[in-house]
């Protein structure tokens, strides 16, 4: 039996399968996400997945942490060149602050082909992602470089994650 949660245009997920490593395919921007790695292990994924609906629903404050006016796009691609920065200058400070902050979707294997950051704004959510490994890069030449951004109330992604918790649960 396959569960599917929200709209592939914004985020979505499709759950299937049983046992202890279930099919979960996600999508956000009309982008199939989990394309290179689409199996979980379902203790860690169901941990991961409820780490950020907690997350969400503590109400701090995560808006964009860059000046007024700096587009999500941006302020994506400001943290994500500051990936793994050394250093102690004032830039390399800010990055380590913010970055553990805002960064998203850090769900095990099935996610790690993305750099993905989430930034809210009482009410509404911004993601942000960015494929980077190379073999999706080689195989899919038009989202190098792009950065996807989806905009979406907290509340519906938050019913998506939970759905996605009953989903395995239910498996």
């Amino acid at each position: 039996m396959n569960v599917v949660l929200g709209d592939r245009s914004r985020f979505a997920a499709e759950v299937g399968g049983t046992g202890p490593l279930r099919r979960v395919d996600l999508w956000a921007a009309g982008k199939w996400l989990t394309c290179d790695d689409n199996m979980a292990y379902v203790p860690q994924f169901r941990r991961d997945v409820l780490d950020a609906v907690a997350r969400l629903r503590s109400d701090a404050d995560s808006s964009l942490p860059y000046a007024v006016g700096l587009s999500a796009e941006a302020t994506h691609r400001r943290l994500a060149r500051y990936a793994g920065h050394e250093g102690d200058d004032d830039e390399s400070e800010a990055y380590d602050r913010v970055h553990g902050q805002f960064r998203g979707l850090l769900w095990g294997p099935t996610t790690d082909n993305v750099t993905a950051y989430l930034f809210r704004e009482e009410d509404r959510l911004v993601i942000t992602l960015e494929f980077w490994r190379e073999e999706h890069l080689s195989g899919h030449p038009e989202d190098a470089g792009a950065v996807f951004v989806v905009e979406m109330p907290v509340e519906e992604f938050v019913g998506i994650l939970e759905g996605i918790v009953a989903a395995l649960d239910a498996g």
